[in-house]
């Protein structure tokens, strides 16, 4: 089971980068080509358009109630991902600058996601470490269930809570006067 305040600290900063991802998740989506020219990796424009719907699964992941530590790890592993690419991108690159830039900014996100992901754990291993409460020596009634029952047997049943006439059961007809000649 986890263990987990949508108020903490942790789950803030686990919102926020939520938010980051669907932004750049959408940037990536809708001006993947740019992006791809301006890094000189024209031949990624798909890639790049495919971990644009990577990072705005895991921003809603993060977003949604829920523990968000499993989206955490999944925006830290596509971050991983996504500095393999931008290695290999940057061999026989003109605009290898570029790429080195958003390599930086790739890990400065890195460096968020693995926070986060410190801060959720540790929060957690507190909430973890709290003692359980114990309900054993409690029924849910105001006394003791023996005092409670048959506590409502008289108690009047209002008109609006009984069944309705037309649901209730009425004989035939017929039945009626048969009845009474056979008890006579």
């Amino acid at each position: 089971m986890a263990y987990y305040n949508r108020s903490s600290t942790g789950d803030n900063l686990a919102r926020g980068l939520g938010w980051f991802s669907i932004g750049l998740g959408v940037a990536e989506l809708m001006a993947g080509r740019t992006i791809a020219r301006w890094m000189g990796m024209e031949d990624k424009t798909n890639l790049i358009r495919a971990y644009g719907v990577r990072e705005i699964t895991a921003g809603v992941g993060l977003l949604a109630l829920g523990d968000p530590k499993p989206w955490i790890w999944s925006r830290i592993a596509g971050d991983a991902v996504d500095m393999a690419t931008l290695v290999a991108g940057m061999e026989d690159n003109p605009r290898a600058g570029n790429a080195r830039i958003a390599f930086g900014a790739v890990v400065a996100a890195t460096a968020l996601d693995v926070v986060c992901a410190q801060k959720l754990h540790q929060e957690e291993a507190y909430y973890r470490s709290l003692p359980v409460p114990d309900y054993s020596d409690r029924s849910g009634f105001p006394r003791s269930v023996s005092a409670m029952r048959g506590a409502a047997s008289d108690a009047p049943i209002g008109e609006d809570m009984r069944t309705p006439r037309i649901l209730q059961f009425q004989p035939a007809q017929g039945q009626t006067a048969q009845s009474q000649t056979a008890t006579s």
